[in-house]
């Protein structure tokens, strides 16, 4: 990715939760690229110490830690842990999540759904209440990943959909607690991103569903899916990143509550 200059990280310090997954390390390289102190939180310690590796070449300070987002009191060690090593908190990149299985709503396995709602409600609400805690001495900026599932729900994605729309709500609420602390709370809401892992997972199977919306052919589905933005292409997972940096900096100052649509106009 390009890398810009448009935003002065440093001296600070970014904690990033999913920081393995493709949005997590390339939300981590941008604000590297611009100064910050990097502090990379997931459940896969192979992948944390890979993308770790990657980071070092901008040589600021990068930290690994490993955190199940669903044990809240993991999340509350983990994260104290890093504040004390680290010496300070100011952005928060809320940002782990499971997509979830593919399936009509009649169908939906009941296990997964709860796993999707552990992960993407309640091990966002564990993040976001733990960070605030370190957050409001000082002040600072979360950022909670949403999605475009949660702003206009996609056939055969009840969970993801379901768990997307209340990390809009629990921001929106967090927003109006924590501003009296002056901690700025916002979402993200990207829509089809890639290539990658989950833009090709979403495809393949989307197209297994055997729905009347998409096809059974992947490659179809993929074309069927861009037909949808106006744009006519995916979004880049660096302007995913790029979302992240204008919300959690100065420029967006005065801005809390509000979720970013991310989506080439869909």
């Amino acid at each position: 990715m390009s890398a810009t200059a448009t935003y002065d990280f440093q001296g600070k310090t970014i904690l990033i939760t999913g920081g393995a997954g493709e949005i997590g390390k390339a939300t981590a390289h941008r604000f590297a690229a611009n100064g910050a102190t990097i502090v990379l939180l997931d459940i896969n310690e192979m992948r944390l110490a890979e993308v770790a590796q990657g980071l070092k070449d901008y040589g600021n300070p990068v930290y690994t830690v490993r955190c199940d987002v669903t044990d809240a009191q993991e999340v509350a060690d983990m994260i104290a842990i890093a504040v004390e090593q680290v010496g300070q908190l100011d952005y928060v990149f809320n940002n782990a999540g499971y997509q979830g299985a593919f399936a009509k709503t009649d169908e939906y396995p009941e296990q997964d759904f709860q796993k999707v709602i552990d992960i993407n409600v309640v091990g966002v609400f564990h993040i976001l209440k733990a960070a605030a805690q370190h957050l409001r001495k000082a002040g600072g900026a979360i950022v909670n990943m949403a999605s475009h599932a949660g702003v206009d729900g996609p056939p055969n994605m009840l969970a993801y959909a379901a768990s997307k729309f209340a990390v809009v709500g629990m921001t929106q609420t967090a927003a109006k607690d924590l501003a009296p602390y002056g901690i700025r709370v916002n979402a993200l809401s990207p829509s089809l991103v890639g290539p990658g892992f989950m833009w090709t997972r979403q495809t393949e199977l989307q197209a297994g569903v055997g729905s009347q919306y998409f096809d059974a052919d992947p490659k179809v589905v993929e074309q069927q899916m861009i037909n949808l933005v106006p744009l006519r292409r995916l979004g880049r997972l660096e302007e995913v990143a790029n979302g992240v940096a204008f919300l959690m900096s100065d420029e967006a100052s005065y801005i809390t509550g509000f979720n970013l649509d991310i989506t080439g106009g869909q």
